[in-house]
């Protein structure tokens, strides 16, 4: 899910929400609350809670109904914005 968003979302964000985003995919010792908390099957604690965190869930929703079923081919990483 997280690989996903942030191919989606990384080259668009604000310095701000780099650093939330770095944060919340580093700080939390269980990947697992990451994705409770993205799909709201846990409440998101107060510290993680912001507006990347809001991408993050709007994203888990997958409103376009589109299959993803593995992770994006990293060369996305290398190019030139």
């Amino acid at each position: 899910l997280s690989s996903l968003f942030a191919k989606e979302n990384l080259n668009r964000m604000s310095e701000q929400q780099l650093n939330l985003y770095d944060r919340l995919i580093n700080e939390p010792s269980n990947d697992w609350d990451i994705y409770y908390w993205a799909t709201e099957a846990k409440p998101t604690p107060a510290e993680f809670e912001n507006d990347v965190m809001a991408m993050l869930r709007e994203f888990a929703k997958n409103k376009k109904k589109e299959q993803r079923l593995r992770q994006p081919d990293l060369e996305y990483l290398f190019e030139s914005p």
